[in-house]
């Protein structure tokens, strides 16, 4: 399903990849693949979970691509996205050397590769993007077993973007931070699977907080750790008066 909105299409493939178009045709990606959410083989671990239907897609269309950090760094499904004369904005501590899995390191890569850090602003032909900070409060639920949180600070970012006149949020692999609530934001792209990120709930209360024109939620439901029920989260924001669009078959 593609959700249209104030000047865009958006399309979520499952996980954390979503595309975005403006009427112009300039095209944003935001962490492209894993879990073969771009390569058809994705199959759930519960055969009742909402999710897009899993595609080979290779449509190499993307103006821009956007990655968040090493979870969501996959190569094969940036070059699946990008366009032969993409710019990659890569957040600048990812480091695809550490990763273990088979990923390209980003100099292979043929793109325009630009570094952002933390808190950073890049402009990419009509796209502006505000990278924000992405992490599990260390006293927080989502930690390991040596008490270590699962994204650390520094780990990772989010990005607020602005694509013809509307922000689009996506906050990461993030718990909700006391920052995200003074943002000012058109479409809001929030995780809700529970095991590493906020979950339906905490992102139902940030949406409420954040007032935004639309809610399409995401990262859900990839695996067992993930799995969300979508249409709650669904109600619980419309309760709220906020319009949600669930972008799943």
């Amino acid at each position: 399903m593609t959700v249209r909105h104030d000047g865009l299409t958006v399309d979520w493939f499952g996980y954390a990849t979503v595309r975005l178009e403006t009427d112009d045709g300039f095209v944003a990606y935001i962490d492209p693949g894993r879990y073969g959410v771009l390569t058809g083989e994705w199959e759930p671990d519960s055969p009742d979970a909402a999710h897009p239907e899993p595609v080979d897609y290779r449509a190499k269309d993307g103006d821009v691509v956007f990655v968040t950090h090493d979870h969501h760094y996959d190569s094969d499904g940036i070059e699946r996205v990008a366009a032969d004369d993409a710019t990659l904005v890569v957040y600048d501590g990812v480091n695809p050397d550490g990763i273990d899995r088979d990923v390209k390191p980003l100099s292979e890569l043929p793109y325009d590769v630009v570094r952002i850090d933390e808190e950073d602003h890049v402009t990419v032909g009509p796209c502006d993007a505000w990278s924000v900070p992405a992490y599990n409060e260390e006293d927080g639920p989502h930690v390991q077993t040596n008490g270590e949180p699962v994204h650390p600070k520094g780990f990772g970012v989010g990005y607020l973007l602005s694509l013809a006149g509307t922000t689009v949020f996506w906050p990461g692999d993030s718990d909700v931070l006391d920052g995200h609530r003074a943002l000012d934001v058109s479409l809001f792209l929030p995780p809700i699977g529970r095991s590493f990120t906020m979950d339906r709930h905490a992102a139902a209360a940030l949406a409420a907080d954040l007032d935004p024109d639309l809610v399409v939620p995401i990262h859900y439901n990839t695996f067992a750790a993930l799995e969300a029920d979508s249409a709650a989260f669904a109600e619980d924001v419309e309760g709220r008066g906020i319009a949600v669009a669930l972008d799943e078959e």
